[in-house]
């Protein structure tokens, strides 16, 4: 047994272990891939802001009326238009995996348009929501 692993393992060829990003030219899949994690890590984030947001709503009128304050500022509400978008573009991340593991859109050029149109669709609903949520205020 011993010698017909070393006669396979005399066939093989060298190849790199872990091909690194000179070896790859960077796709839009690629980064949206990585921006997926991102904002998963982000939604962690922000999920933890909104039971602190839901802790001042039950702590009363004062503690509510600071966290109100903090998220209307500026900086607050590019906070909230951060996770709006991260939640979206997530989800539609998802949505496209999803699709992947029904083995569409595998291949070139379907592959980047599905990307794209995941990118796209995250910015569009987000400005929409945001735009909507500007004329209710």
């Amino acid at each position: 047994m011993g010698r017909d692993m070393k006669q396979v393992d005399a066939g093989r060829r060298e190849r790199p272990l872990a091909p690194d990003l000179q070896t790859y030219r960077p796709t839009l899949t690629m980064v949206m891939s990585i921006v997926h994690r991102m904002t998963g890590a982000a939604l962690y984030l922000g999920f933890i802001a909104a039971m602190l947001w839901m802790a001042a709503l039950a702590g009363g009128a004062e503690t509510y009326a600071v966290a109100r304050r903090l998220l209307a500022s500026p900086v607050g509400l590019a906070i909230l238009l951060g996770f709006t978008w991260a939640l979206l573009h997530h989800a539609f991340g998802g949505i496209r995996h999803l699709v992947w593991d029904l083995s569409i859109a595998h291949t070139y050029p379907a592959r980047e348009y599905l990307t794209l149109a995941t990118l796209v669709a995250s910015l569009v609903l987000t400005i929409l929501f945001w735009a909507a949520r500007g004329l209710t205020s």
